[in-house]
């Protein structure tokens, strides 16, 4: 097997090689060093995410041992998308359809708004488009004032640091300081008629999910999904705009393809790159026998590109038919914002545009285990 290993995979510059690797190897590979079993084809990883006994937490750990007992940890523990059974399906039925009744065109004008005021120079652009367009147009969205924006944009990116194993003490203790706040801030603000806070509350009436603490838990997790994913899209995009050739020539004839470019972006190159299972009970899994206790990683990007799903998976191509994408994962855990993640990640790389067009520039990408989020910087030209 390849040295790079699947967790270290995400900020790589070109993990597409290694993922193709692991495709034509086992169906399903176990990792010593990592003790972990690796999926890789988009079969394997369909076969998992549609397996009951495959859930999102362990058993025995529903909350990570790290933020067990705070602030932070109490909020995780009520996110929908990391519980099974019914304290998932309800929320999750009362989000979809709060989240399906969103206009586009509303969720399109609030990311130009915003996008409108990104900044002075392309630096300051890039660093706003991906950091905070994202969380204050959900902000909007949810019926939150204007001046809760910035601080409100500031405690979403503290807390999603606690949902990295990479974080230090310091960063745990100021993610449940953050998720305190941001609990406050929700329980504390009416939600406005015809927002997106009032549409969840009304639609969890109707499915019986009355758990109030839950419900505002469940407001922060929207930020705190946008925060991440709609940056890592963003940012992709922007780097296949970078990379891809005839890229640049298909949008200057045809500027309203942003939202294809965006599309193909988040299946050729996707911000969630991995996603993990915890085996409940023993199954069996592409033949293999999995015991109880057992973990699976998913890996998503490798199976966005298996030829077994998409013609030419490792081409770039806004006409792709047959379109299928595991960034926003599959089954019952499937992501109900993906659209509201395209639009806004659309509306803010044609505003980006006009001065994309002949910017040089250079990235890395945010230390993490499963996300690719570049960071972008502006090379100094050369003497």
């Amino acid at each position: 097997m390849p040295t790079l290993h699947a967790l270290a995979a995400p900020t790589h510059a070109d993990p597409y090689p290694y993922y193709a690797s692991l495709r034509a190897g086992p169906p399903l590979w176990f990792d010593p060093d990592l003790r972990l079993w690796i999926a890789a084809r988009a079969a394997v990883v369909d076969e998992v995410l549609l397996n009951p006994l495959c859930r999102v937490r362990p058993l025995t750990e529903p909350v990570p041992q790290a933020i067990a007992g705070s602030a932070a940890g109490t909020l995780f523990g009520q996110l929908v998308r990391m519980n099974d059974g019914d304290p998932h399906a309800r929320p999750k039925l009362a989000l979809q359809r709060a989240l399906a009744a969103v206009p586009l065109d509303v969720v399109q004008r609030y990311a130009l708004e915003a996008a409108a005021a990104l900044g002075a120079s392309l630096a300051e652009a890039l660093h706003a488009a991906t950091h905070r367009l994202p969380s204050q147009v959900m902000a909007r969205l949810l019926g939150l004032d204007a001046a809760t924006w910035p601080q409100l944009t500031d405690w979403t990116a503290d807390f999603v640091v606690c949902l990295s194993p990479l974080s230090t003490p310091a960063q745990l203790a100021q993610a449940s300081v953050a998720a305190q706040e941001l609990r406050k801030l929700f329980q504390q603000s009416p939600a406005p008629a015809n927002s997106l806070a009032a549409r969840v509350l009304q639609e969890a009436e109707a499915v019986g999910w009355q758990q109030a603490d839950a419900l505002w838990a469940n407001l922060v997790g929207l930020l705190s999904q946008t925060y991440d994913a709609t940056a890592g899209l963003i940012g992709n995009s922007i780097v296949a705009l970078q990379t891809q050739p005839g890229l640049w020539h298909a949008l200057r004839a045809a500027p309203e393809r942003v939202a294809a470019l965006v599309q193909e972006a988040s299946r050729f190159d996707p911000a969630v790159q991995n996603t993990r299972r915890f085996v409940a009970e023993p199954t069996r899994v592409a033949g293999v026998q999995l015991a109880a206790g057992d973990t699976i990683l998913l890996l998503l990007a490798a199976a966005n590109r298996d030829p077994a799903l998409h013609v030419r998976p490792d081409a770039f191509e806004l006409d792709r038919a047959g379109y299928r994408n595991y960034g926003f994962g599959h089954g019952p855990h499937a992501c109900p914002g993906q659209a509201l993640a395209c639009g806004i990640a659309t509306a803010a790389v044609q505003a980006l545009l006009p001065c994309l067009d002949k910017a040089r520039l250079a990235w890395h990408y945010r230390p993490s285990l499963n996300a690719r989020i570049p960071v972008f910087s502006i090379p100094k030209e050369s003497p």
